[in-house]
């Protein structure tokens, strides 16, 4: 793997058997919202997508960070189908230092389980260190959210740490958060770990 970023990280739209991932915009709006109806989605999260106002500042965010290469969101796209089912995103993006954090990730409950986690998680990690060059990819999320954490162990991230009253939540409560991460070394390990996990789960 070359020691030297091989091209950009985003934005890019990213093919999986299961899902693509396309650069985030205002078109996706109307899936987003549909995707995002369901309450428990965003029980631990910062934000809720529940009506068309916040879902439209949602994507202007994003696009904001995009243009000052601070992140690069995508809409997650059911293969199948052509639907919109989620949407994640490389944030904290560190050029100099080839590191960025995988995060803001929301599916619908539907497509909760099966190859859409892993294969969005195969193709942004691929897509950074293999592309891209990167040393290191971090995967945040609150300490009660066991869900996620286990989710995130399941993809083959290792455990770093924990950020001690790191934000508030929208409750107002202090959160506490959980870091993982995936460095240049481990990724053909976890490469590995994800493409078996998919022969395995059905789309």
């Amino acid at each position: 793997m070359s020691s030297l970023p091989l091209g950009p990280l985003g934005p890019c739209v990213l093919e999986g058997a299961a899902v693509r991932l396309e650069p985030l915009r205002q078109t996706h709006g109307t899936g987003i919202l549909a995707a995002a109806d369901d309450p428990s989605i965003w029980r631990w999260m910062s934000k809720s997508l529940t009506d068309a106002a916040a879902v439209e500042e949602f994507i202007d965010s994003a696009l904001r960070d995009e243009a000052a290469g601070r992140a690069y969101a995508f809409a997650v796209v059911s293969r199948s189908d052509g639907n919109v089912i989620g949407s994640t995103r490389y944030l904290d993006v560190d050029e100099a230092n080839r590191g960025a954090e995988v995060g803001w990730t929301f599916y619908s409950r539907a497509a909760w389980g099966g190859a859409v986690n892993p294969e969005s998680k195969l193709l942004l990690l691929r897509h950074a260190f293999e592309d891209w060059g990167a040393m290191r990819i971090a995967l945040r999320t609150d300490s009660r959210n066991l869900h996620s954490q286990a989710a995130i162990r399941k993809l083959g991230a290792r455990y770093e740490g924990l950020l001690r009253s790191h934000r508030l939540r929208r409750d107002g409560s202090v959160r506490d958060t959980v870091c993982f991460s995936v460095v240049r070394e481990e990724w053909p390990s976890v490469r590995a770990g994800l493409l078996a996990r998919l022969t395995n789960e059905t789309p």
